[in-house]
This record gives C-alpha cells, sequence and structure tokens, in this order.
C-alpha cells in the first residue's frame, strides 16, 4: 500500500510512502526518463539490479536497524525489490509525471 506525498500523478515530484510485507517482490522494472531513490524507515528490503540480460548484477539491502537506510537507483537501471520483515515502510522519490511506460522484464 502506498502514500502519496505528492498532488496528482502530473506532479513534477513523485513523493511516496510504501507500507510492504515480507515476501513482497515488486516486479523488475526501470525508468527511462528518471533516476530514483529509496529510503528505508523500517524494516529490510534487498534491492537488485539487473542488466539488460536479465541477469543479477548487485544487490543491496537496506535495513533500518544497521542504518543502511538508502540508495539511489539510476535512470534507465534495471531493478526490483523484495521485503525482507513485515511492517517494512519505504520513502520513494523519483521526477513525474508518473508514467506507465516502464517496461518489464518478460
Amino acid at each position: 500500500m502506498n502514500y502519496n506525498l505528492h498532488d496528482s500523478p502530473e506532479a513534477k515530484g513523485q513523493r511516496l510512502l510504501n507500507a510492504l510485507e515480507a515476501g513482497t517482490v515488486l516486479p523488475i522494472d526501470r525508468h527511462r526518463e528518471t533516476a530514483e531513490t529509496y529510503i528505508v524507515l523500517r524494516g529490510v528490503i534487498r534491492v537488485l539490479f539487473y542488466n539488460d540480460r536479465k541477469e543479477l548484477t548487485n544487490t543491496f539491502d537496506l535495513d533500518s536497524k544497521k542504518k543502511t537506510y538508502g540508495i539511489h537507483i539510476p535512470k534507465g537501471q534495471w531493478h526490483t525489490l523484495e521485503v525482507l520483515e513485515s511492517g517494512t515502510v519505504n520513502f520513494e522519490v523519483k521526477d513525474g509525471p508518473y508514467a506507465t511506460r516502464n517496461r518489464k522484464i518478460s
């Protein structure tokens, strides 16, 4: 579940809180027009980077208890996240407006 902190899908700055449960895995996607930033406020998430051949290239664990809070995801980087702890809350920031043009690795 997310809670938008921006006024509309057309807003130039997309800021939102994501409440996520353990076992949640978001689809692999990339944003061709914007970079993205995740900051974990509570809980643990694993961020995974992929190349264009669908090969895992790197993983990053964000854990509020270990004070590893954030990651910058460059524009065009294939990525996903896995939630490792129930009750995780993530703050996400990216440029808007919201677009459904992001492509998923199939």
